[in-house]
């Protein structure tokens, strides 16, 4: 069984967004428009944070990407009153849709801030509905939604090696972000492969997990910039 995570090297990042153009594609994320964004609800799974130092009269401007960080010991799950939110076996927070009855706790439990509340009924402008992913579902009013590490690309994966004879090999499941990055910044895969590339990435020294202090166990890795 694999234990998926994630590693980002912001030393790579521009900062250029494309990762979450990707997953609002991927994912059949709505666009919420000014007048919703204005009441601070703007809805990415996925966010590139921008960060200005200034030094020596010089201005200096870098990115962190931020996602569900896939905790191994999830708050957000042990404050769900409808098990609406879970642990999968291979490490994914999923999410169960139908199940979710908007109370928000999850939201508040969550110390990454990595999950939306669908506030309104979804809507895609023109023919954006009709190029919605058919692997994932479309999400209606009053849910909470995030990051689950495009699971459908798992699952499509683990099929298409088990037709092979095979199991998965590194490489084999890549996220809509990892495959739109230019700077090839992400690197997805599986942590319990010592020889996997996110594993190895994981181990680096420049590797740090955000809030490691809480106890939550991420599963998403920043490599620090270099100097």
């Amino acid at each position: 069984m694999s234990r998926w995570g994630m590693a980002i090297d912001l030393d790579r990042c521009t900062g250029c967004g494309s990762c979450m153009a990707a997953c609002h594609q991927e994912n059949n994320l709505t666009a919420v428009g000014p007048s919703e964004a204005a009441l601070d609800r703007v809805f990415h799974w996925l966010r590139v944070l921008p960060e200005v130092s200034e030094a020596h009269a010089e201005v200096t401007v870098t990115y962190t990407p931020q996602l569900c960080v896939q905790c191994d010991k999830p708050p957000c799950v042990r404050v769900c009153p409808v098990h609406a939110t879970y642990l999968s076996d291979e490490g994914i927070v999923a999410q169960i849709y139908a199940r979710c009855i908007g109370c928000r706790y999850c939201m508040a439990a969550c110390p990454y801030n990595a999950k939306v509340f669908n506030w309104y009924e979804p809507q895609w402008p023109g023919q954006l509905q009709a190029k919605a992913n058919p692997d994932v579902s479309l999400r209606y009013k009053g849910v909470v939604e995030k990051c689950t590490f495009c699971h459908h690309r798992v699952l499509k994966a683990r099929e298409d090696a088990a037709l092979a004879g095979r199991g998965l090999r590194d490489g084999d499941v890549s996220t809509a972000c990892e495959d739109s990055c230019p700077a090839k910044a992400i690197v997805f895969g599986d942590l319990d492969d010592p020889a996997s590339r996110v594993s190895r990435l994981a181990r680096s020294p420049r590797a740090s997990r955000h809030h490691e202090d809480l106890g939550t166990e991420p599963k998403v890795y920043h490599l620090a910039r270099k100097e």
